[in-house]
Order: C-alpha cells, then sequence, then structure tokens
C-alpha cells in the first residue's frame, strides 16, 4: 500500500483516482503530478514502483500544500475573519452561510436540525 503525505493511497485504483484521496489534490491536479513523474495514467497504484512512488512524493512535497499544512491555512483564514469581525467572520462564527444564501427556509446544512418553536399555537378557525 502507497502512503503519500500521510495518506494510505487505495491500492487497486488508477494513480490519478488514488492521488485525489489526499486533500488539497484533486482530477486536474493529480494529472498534472502524473505527467511530471513521467508516469502513465492508466497505472494502477499496486503497479507503481518504489521509486515512481517516491517521485510523486517529492513533486507533492515540493510543489503543493497538503493535508495538514492546507487544512491549518484554511483554518487560520477562518479564523482571520472572525478576528476581524468582518461580515464573513460573524456568519462563520453564528454558524450561518457566508455567501449570501437565504436563511428565511433552507440553509439547514449550516444552521442544523429546526427547532420547533415552545409555546407557539397553530392557528385554528
Amino acid at each position: 500500500m502507497a502512503r503519500i503525505a500521510g495518506v494510505n493511497i487505495p491500492t487497486q485504483k488508477r494513480v490519478i483516482i488514488g492521488l485525489s484521496y489526499i486533500y488539497g489534490i484533486g482530477a486536474y491536479n493529480a494529472k498534472c503530478i502524473v505527467k511530471k513523474a513521467g508516469i502513465p495514467e492508466s497505472r494502477r497504484v499496486f503497479d507503481l514502483t518504489d521509486a515512481e512512488i517516491l517521485k510523486i512524493r517529492e513533486i507533492i512535497d515540493s510543489a503543493y500544500k497538503v493535508e495538514g499544512d492546507l487544512r491549518r491555512e484554511n483554518s487560520m483564514n477562518i479564523k482571520r475573519l472572525m478576528d476581524l469581525g468582518c461580515y464573513r467572520g460573524l456568519r462563520h462564527r453564528k454558524g450561518l452561510p457566508v455567501r449570501g444564501q437565504r436563511t428565511h427556509t433552507n440553509a439547514r446544512t449550516r444552521k442544523g436540525k429546526s427547532i420547533p418553536i415552545a409555546g407557539k399555537k397553530i392557528a385554528t378557525k
């Protein structure tokens, strides 16, 4: 099993698909990495030699910010917005949608499960 950037890459999958399991590497970056390493796209992970895995690891270390570093940078950016007290930071702090979506209805992913209002009576005729 290949281990790159602290992530176990699935052995039965193609190299491009396997590399996309790493946080910060999508399909496009995976194709670029494989091309730089000189590995055919149709190759499976279990077919890779140790030298090829090392080459992929070196390319990722030198050119890409992945896993822990990228997660840390993202969280620091959000923390900076929150510390500034700007609108986006306040939305992050309150756990509401940040990019202008409506919240009167929907937004359940950010807001969580809806809570019924206690004591509200249903209008009857």
